[in-house]
Parts: structure tokens; C-alpha cells; sequence
């Protein structure tokens, strides 16, 4: 199963449909979960609130201007090789002031995905067509190139 843990809810109709569509496409191939927390305007009530939604059990990854960059292919991998390992990956989006110490401290892993900032809502669809095109790739399907 693939979690995605983010703060936040999406407003906007259309990102709402881009994100329900990727979900669907993503179903066909493993479960995916999106679990949105409430935007806190105390950062340290929404660290906490993150913190507590991590399950130390999953393969925990911080999305993060900071982290490693990854091509599709070498994203792909990375999801292909630790399913094998762990039977969930929760990818982590913090609100809009990003995510601290302590929560980079509780995940294995920290990408990024560009020196740009992105509005929330429209990460998490990229993020959704990143994991489709990673399963694409995997089942060596036509659509990533």
C-alpha cells in the first residue's frame, strides 16, 4: 500500500479531480490512501499532529526541497525495490511551512522533487502522477516517455 500523509484539504475542483483520477489509476495497480490532516495555524500543533499520524512501521518519506532529486526511472526503482522490502511506503507533505527536524529525523527517506515551490494542492498531484508513471515504468507499460 501506498500512504500519502499531508496536511491540508484541496479547495480547488480541479485539483480534486486530477487527484481522484490519478487515485483510480494508481487502485489498478496497489492501494493507495491519502490521509489529510488539518492545516493548524500553530506549527508546532500541526508538527505534532504529523508526528503522531507516522507509523514507524511503514517506509516513511519526507518530501522535501532538501532531499535527493530523482529522474521517473530512478523514482520507479526506488518504489519497485522497497515494496519488495516493506509492504507500505507513506510519502509525507508538510503544510505550508514545510516539515521540521523531527519529522526528517522519522522517515528513512527525503526527496525532492525540484528547487521549486509548489502550492499544496497541486504537489499532491504531481506526486500522484509521479507514483502512476512509477508503475507504468515498473510493468513496463507505454505512457512514461
Amino acid at each position: 500500500m501506498i500512504k500519502i500523509l499531508c496536511v491540508g484539504k484541496i479547495k480547488e475542483e480541479y485539483l480534486k479531480n486530477l487527484i481522484k483520477d490519478y487515485q483510480n489509476r494508481i487502485n489498478k495497480y496497489l492501494k493507495i490512501e491519502i490521509i489529510e490532516l488539518k492545516d493548524n495555524p500553530n506549527y508546532l500543533k500541526e508538527i505534532t499532529d504529523l508526528s503522531k499520524a507516522i507509523n514507524s512501521t511503514d517506509y516513511n518519506v519526507a518530501l522535501d526541497i532538501k532531499g535527493k532529486m530523482l529522474n521517473s526511472e530512478e523514482f520507479a526503482q526506488f518504489i519497485d525495490k522497497t515494496l519488495i522490502i516493506n509492504s507500505n511506503i507513506t510519502f509525507i507533505i508538510g503544510g505550508s511551512l514545510g516539515l521540521n527536524a523531527e519529522i526528517l529525523a522519522k522517515c528513512d527517506k527525503v526527496i525532492s522533487f525540484s528547487a521549486l515551490t509548489f502550492p499544496h494542492g497541486l504537489f499532491r498531484g504531481i506526486l500522484l502522477e509521479q507514483i502512476y508513471r512509477a508503475f507504468k515504468i515498473i510493468n513496463n507499460e507505454t505512457y512514461h516517455k
